[in-house]
């Protein structure tokens, strides 16, 4: 219950101050620092001793923080659309992102999906009604695009939810927080493909760095020296699988 409604607040506060960062600032901005997540999820796990320190970890850290750079085109928006509180909100958006993952990651050890994700996704609702236009949200289901947000809800909501935190079960923070970094490549073909937006070289640069610091690092977790040093809510029962390894042997 108390890692799901952590959760809640991580998923609240990563929406709210994306946006707030794209009011103050611009898209590119704020999504370049909103996915600076995987550098607080990289620190916090090691200072809370839940992985070692790799250089392919952090080598990948650096190379989808470039990619995202390229990608969002950060670089090409000017330092005019660059606010201290735009640049304050999408670092809060980051911080939020790693909290949410560290979180479901603690939530799964000990709850069922469907569970983990009615608490979380129910109280970070909660938090955002107060700042929600209830004229505007009670017009929603009168709206001739009603569809698109019970559309948004089940996809874009509950089921990408659902798959992240069932994949969180067996994978590593750091490794879980660099491997979503693939969703800005999802947004920007969903540009490309359905809207019709052009890719230019450098973005396409970008969505080739995050792809291959992605698959190195999903090949580099495969390795069997990878050591772990879980604390509670994270560590698996070391003592039962011990006990099965030697039983084997015995037999």
């Amino acid at each position: 219950m108390g890692w799901s409604l952590l959760a809640g607040l991580g998923v609240a506060g990563n929406f709210m101050f994306y946006f707030k960062s794209v009011n103050e600032s611009s898209v590119a901005v704020a999504a370049t620092l909103m996915y600076s997540a995987p550098i607080f999820v990289y620190i916090a796990s090691f200072l809370a001793r839940v992985e070692k320190p790799t250089p392919v970890k952090l080598g990948s850290i650096v190379v989808v923080m470039i990619g995202i750079v390229l990608l969002t085109g950060v670089l090409q928006s000017g330092s005019a659309s660059v606010t201290p509180l735009g640049i304050a909100f999408g670092l809060l958006a980051g911080v939020s992102y790693a909290v949410f993952i560290f979180a479901f990651k603690s939530a799964s050890r000990h709850g069922s999906v469907p569970g983990i994700l009615a608490i979380a996704l129910g109280l970070s609702t909660l938090i955002m009604v107060p700042f929600t236009d209830m004229g505007q949200a009670i017009a929603v289901p009168f709206a001739d695009e009603w569809w698109v947000f019970i559309l948004f809800g089940l996809v874009g909501g509950g089921l990408s939810f659902y798959c992240y935190i069932a994949g969180l079960r067996h994978s590593l923070p750091s490794v879980a927080s660099i491997v979503a970094m693939i969703e800005p490549i999802t947004a920007t073909l969903y540009g490309l493909l359905i809207l019709g937006q052009g890719l230019d070289a450098m973005q396409i640069g970008g969505m080739a760095l995050i792809l291959l610091a992605i698959t190195v690092l999903s090949l580099a977790q495969n390795r069997p020296d990878v050591l772990l040093r879980m604390p509670l809510g994270l560590r698996k029962d070391t003592s039962r699988d011990a006990q099965v390894k030697q039983t084997e042997q015995t037999s």
